[in-house]
């Protein structure tokens, strides 16, 4: 098959970046795919003017992390700006983000890490290359996401979060369409509310896992008040959360 365009995924071996990776390759595109594993690193940007030479599209579905005495804001806004300046070097054509949605909420922006993301947002506005924001909402594989859920022998913890999460493969279709398409900015979530603790002990007894899923209080009341469900402008897509469960199990 002959290859559309060489496109690189930045985060390419994450939760996302993998979807992404076969939603492109499937399409027949040139995939060029960025992580630390293929040597390249976006804090410091190692090997990434390599990466994208001849690259027309870059998808950042990346996720780097900060050591634990910087600042979570300065460093992933120092991480665009890496991507960017390199992107801006090799000619690149659009630029696809993948963020989080409602962080342009005030009461959802006291999270550090969504203020962060909101930042990256900004630095992606100022440099000269075409963009898009693809907002997701939580993802369905968040039930058992280590930043909310904590896992013991005999109970698992949940922090009662109030989501509308959309399965990860439904977001990495949108992401491939924004990446061959015009510059475009899109908003997505699932079909139906739930809240985490709910989520995860759905997901548990799909696997036959007995253990007791117990609430906790969520560290920001915006976590928990409705505060992340879906805005008016999001496209509903994929299964539902029983859909889902069953799906994996």
């Amino acid at each position: 098959m002959e290859m559309d365009m060489k496109i690189a995924v930045i985060g390419a071996t994450g939760t996302a970046g993998r979807k992404v990776v076969e939603q492109l390759d499937a399409q027949g595109h040139d995939t060029v795919e960025v992580s630390r594993s293929k040597g390249v690193d976006v804090t410091t940007g190692k090997g990434l003017d390599e990466a994208l030479a001849g690259v027309e599209v870059v998808i950042d579905a990346s996720s780097p992390w900060p050591s634990e005495d910087a600042d979570i804001g300065e460093f992933l806004a120092g991480v665009t700006r890496t991507i960017l300046q390199a992107a801006e070097s090799a000619g690149v054509k659009h630029i696809v983000y993948l963020s989080i949605t409602n962080i342009d909420k005030p009461e959802v922006a006291k999270f550090d890490y969504y203020r962060a993301k909101a930042t990256q947002e900004k630095v992606l506005a100022q440099g000269t290359v075409p963009f898009s924001i693809v907002r997701s909402a939580q993802w369905m594989e968040f039930a058992l996401n280590p930043a909310a859920v904590e896992e013991r022998d005999d109970e698992i913890i949940a922090s009662d979060w109030n989501i509308q999460p959309i399965a990860v493969e439904e977001v990495a279709k949108v992401l491939a369409e924004v990446a061959t398409s015009t510059p475009t900015h899109r908003t997505v979530a699932g079909p139906e509310p739930i809240r985490l603790p709910e989520l995860t002990r759905l997901l548990m007894t799909a696997r036959g896992d007995n253990r007791e899923v117990t609430a906790s209080e969520p560290p920001l009341a915006s976590l928990g008040d409705g505060s992340l469900l879906a805005p008016a402008e999001a496209e509903l897509l994929g299964p539902s959360p029983q859909q889902w469960v069953e799906a994996q199990s």
